[in-house]
């Protein structure tokens, strides 16, 4: 595939990097000589030096017939602008990243739709959600946000003693926002079909929007009589969007911050969150804050060298679990054996996600869920596609669910009688085997 980058910084050359070793052609924009040079001398590219925003130097970069267009410098309005442009002038689809969440707040504002950009991608939030997933309580969620964020996957634990135990999927009365994608007792995970009985114990995949999740989570769950506690060190970007995530859980959320005008920032714009002033590499401060009961310590400061001694404080204090950003690939041999039991790299997140975006046809991104079994497929719907041929329920689709469907202004759970139409979004969750038979259906 062809395919372009604007900015070669630290994420846009390890993008870079992880493209070629996949075999792609890419060329990479940037208005620094210097950074470009760095990039040539460890990655098999074309550089072009100049603005982003400048027409001309995206026709230079080949954006007409680029498969894909990544803006990833570090200004907000460049990305935009620059993928804009490139989607006007021809890219087949185009990604920006974005510093601001007030960009990805739909509330307000649609900038992915104004400017027409395939994606508006946030490091910070994506590097969070990651986080959340990977704190590993019983019962906890693994999420997934697909469709511009409107279109949520939640997996939950059945508990014994709910309301959907032992009861079928036909008879469960689900709202229409939301549906079980997937159901999984550990060993075997399989698509959801009417027919089957909810049983405690495994784990149900659902797929709807945050609102109907959040009616229908007690029908698996019950309320938690002792809240998880959790204690974020550092609120920077990562440590507010981690604690935004959160909050909307049931936990007993603290930030520690040092910076006073910060804490006033995290208090203004966070519910239900304890944000408390000190810092987090001084062991004094730790203790006040009671790190040593934590059920899990994260660390998120913006140095990797505080996040790994704050981590090993917490581990000694008590702590639980220590999970810490670590941005250097060479720390990553010695966490282990410094106690911390999870890390995340913010480079390779986003990289794992654009590589999801890479894909040719009508697929828009492409994960894996379920253990790897099954895929998440976020498809494109052309003209004359045989999934526009008929209802749905008329359609064979092998262990295969479509979970819902985006249109222009709007995001639904389609039942059988539904018929999906060209220029639709559709969410589709499926065996990986059967991969080969689903896609020929979308394509024209």
């Amino acid at each position: 595939m062809n395919i372009v980058i604007m900015g070669a910084g630290t994420v846009g050359t390890f993008v870079a990097d992880t493209l070629c070793a996949a075999q792609h052609n890419v060329t990479i924009i940037d208005q620094s000589r210097n950074a470009l040079q760095q990039v040539e001398e460890r990655v098999d590219v074309q550089t072009i030096c100049g603005s982003a925003c400048d027409s001309a130097i995206l026709f230079q970069a080949g954006v007409l017939g680029a498969d894909i267009c990544l803006a990833v410098t570090s200004q907000d309005e460049v990305n935009m602008v620059g993928a804009s442009l490139a989607k006007a002038m021809g890219s087949r689809r185009c990604v920006a990243r974005v510093f601001n969440h007030a960009y990805l707040n739909l509330s307000t504002f649609d900038y992915q739709r104004h400017f027409h950009i395939d994606r508006l991608l946030s490091l910070e939030h994506l590097t969070a959600l990651e986080l959340a997933k990977a704190i590993g309580e019983p019962g906890l969620f693994a999420v997934e946000n697909f469709a511009r964020g409107e279109v949520l996957i939640q997996v939950l634990n059945v508990q014994p003693g709910v309301k959907a135990e032992g009861v079928q999927l036909r008879n469960l009365k689900l709202p229409s926002g939301v549906r079980v994608g997937l159901i999984s007792d550990g060993q075997n995970t399989s698509i959801a079909g009417a027919d089957n009985v909810i049983k405690a114990g495994q784990m149900v995949t659902l797929i709807g929007t945050q609102e109907h999740i959040d009616k229908v989570h007690r029908m698996f769950q019950h309320k938690r009589s002792e809240r998880f506690r959790v204690i974020i060190a550092g609120g920077g970007d990562i440590g507010f969007n981690l604690a935004r995530i959160l909050q909307k859980k049931e936990y007993s959320v603290a930030i520690l911050e040092s910076d006073p005008v910060r804490c006033d920032f995290l208090s203004r714009n966070l519910d239900s969150i304890t944000v408390l002033h000190g810092d987090a590499t001084r062991r004094t401060e730790m203790e006040e804050a009671r790190v040593g009961k934590a059920d899990v310590f994260i660390a998120t400061t913006g140095r990797d060298e505080d996040n790994i001694v704050c981590g090993v404080e917490a581990k000694e204090l008590g702590a639980s679990r220590i999970m810490s950003i670590v941005r250097r690939p060479d720390y990553a041999n010695v966490l282990e054996k410094l106690g911390i039991d999870f890390a995340v790299s913010p480079r390779e997140v986003i990289t794992r996600q654009i590589m999801g975006m890479v894909q040719t046809g009508p697929i828009i991104s492409h994960s894996e869920i379920g253990g790897g079994n099954s895929a998440i497929l976020e498809l494109e719907v052309f003209d004359d596609s045989p999934i526009t041929k008929a209802p749905l329920k008329d359609l064979k689709l092998k262990q295969a669910l479509i979970a819902a469907v985006v249109k222009e202004d709007c995001v639904r759970v389609p039942g059988a009688e539904d018929q999906i139409q060209a220029g639709d979004t559709v969410i589709l969750l499926c065996e990986q085997e059967n991969l080969n038979e689903i896609i020929p259906l979308f394509k024209p």
